[in-house]
């Protein structure tokens, strides 16, 4: 039965060639702006290198001290996240490293403006970098503030020319040298929290005897497993209730967040963005309404040109309906049909949306970026297509559906 639905799908869509060509455009085109955007979104926070493990990770990254006159925001200090987060008991591994900064270095007459990370040794643990060449520096490393680095692939070719040699050579930066222990692939820049031209021991990069709440850290936690992720959160809430308010004649609130990597993105997007909700639900809302509403308009036209192709069917449903055909069958049919014409514009914004990435893979908009149609986009373009094919195709499949036989077999549509 599906296998003759889809036979007459196919002969109808060759029937009127212009329609199926506006038709197919329609979705396809859709198809591919929403393929692009999901794409872009998964890049920025799903799972990916170095974040692999997305579901079982928490960012403390902003501090909050409040007043009803007054607020005053940092990111935390070192001391501030290894006394009050450090020592939490849900998380399978606690990792502090730096906000980010900046090192200059020099090959001949030409300068490199590196971004760089201070680490400490449970960051290469927490997170999942791929290496090229070496390993990371350890944590005995770290506590002996050892002058050692990791640098990332594209500073490897920069300085030395080749990943190939890079470890165990001296890279020079801000005047201080530092013997290279490991090359990593290059994190694109959208991963803000774990991406870097060279990450050095966190000793190094910050003071970390600074008594104040504010500083240049933050903090990345890994729970045991993706299960266990509220109850790290509840714990760290339970925590920082009880920290002390630094400034308690000035300040009467402290306000610190555990978010993951999509509560602190959409926080970035967001003006105001201190409270304790992280406005991912009000992002979901946003997100679907917006699609939605992209979506609706070239239903509409797809429906139009559905209720038009049917019209010239009105005979053939007729005779189908003379002969026992019942109204759900009809339905079915028509369903399939819109599902399979939805399926080949799937097909061709599939296509699109992967020429659209290679442009901007080749564009180098987003240093390090490389986008590309994995398994979740797949999902999502599935997802998408037999929405629009329902969407779509619904209303005409019952308008004709409900046609009484004899006038469509006069060729009537009311």
């Amino acid at each position: 039965m599906l296998l003759s639905y889809l036979k007459i799908a196919w002969k109808v869509l060759q029937r009127r060639k212009f329609f199926t060509f506006i038709s197919l455009f329609g979705i396809s085109f859709t198809l591919m702006i929403l393929l692009v955007v999901y794409a872009l979104y998964d890049h920025t926070v799903g799972p990916h290198t170095p974040e692999k493990r997305v579901d079982r990770l928490l960012f403390v990254t902003h501090v909050g001290l409040w007043a009803p006159n007054s607020q005053s925001n940092s990111n935390p200090s070192y001391s501030f996240l290894n006394r009050y987060v450090r020592p939490l008991r849900t998380p399978e591994k606690v990792s502090i490293a730096t906000g980010g900064g900046y090192a200059v270095a020099y090959v001949g007459n030409t300068k490199l403006k590196l971004s760089q990370k201070g680490t400490d040794g449970a960051f290469w643990q927490v997170l999942d970098f791929d290496f090229l060449a070496g390993r990371p520096y350890s944590v005995q490393e770290v506590g002996t503030d050892a002058r050692v680095a990791v640098i990332n692939e594209s500073t490897a070719r920069r300085y030395f020319g080749a990943v190939a040699g890079a470890v165990g050579r001296t890279i020079e930066a801000d005047a201080t040298g530092y013997r290279v222990v490991g090359v990593v692939r290059d994190v694109p820049a959208a991963r803000t929290l774990s991406t870097a031209d060279m990450w050095i021991p966190l000793g190094l990069a910050v003071d970390v005897n600074e008594p104040n709440y504010f500083g240049n850290c933050m903090a990345i936690l890994l729970a045991p497993s993706a299960e266990a992720l509220p109850a790290m959160q509840a714990e760290f809430k339970q925590v920082m209730r009880h920290v002390p308010v630094q400034d308690p004649k000035e300040f009467t609130e402290l306000r610190v967040y555990a978010n993951t990597l999509l509560g602190f993105t959409v926080r970035e997007l967001m003006t105001d963005n201190d409270g304790p909700d992280d406005g991912v639900a009000w992002f979901g809302r946003v997100a679907l309404g917006v699609a939605l509403l992209f979506m609706l308009l070239p239903a509409l036209n797809l429906v139009n040109l559905n209720v038009s192709r049917m019209l010239e069917r009105s005979s053939e449903i007729g005779v189908r309906k003379a002969f026992g055909a019942t109204a759900g069958r009809l339905v079915g049919q028509f369903l399939v049909e819109n599902i399979f014409l939805t399926l080949l514009g799937g097909v061709l914004g599939l296509a699109l949306a992967a020429g659209v990435l290679a442009l901007l893979n080749g564009s180098s908009i987003i240093e390090h970026a490389q986008f590309a149609l994995n398994g979740r986009v797949f999902a999502v373009a599935l997802g998408a297509v037999l929405f629009f094919g329902l969407l779509s195709g619904v209303y005409p499949a019952y308008k004709m559906s409900k046609l009484p036989a004899i006038q469509a077999l006069k060729g009537g549509t009311n």
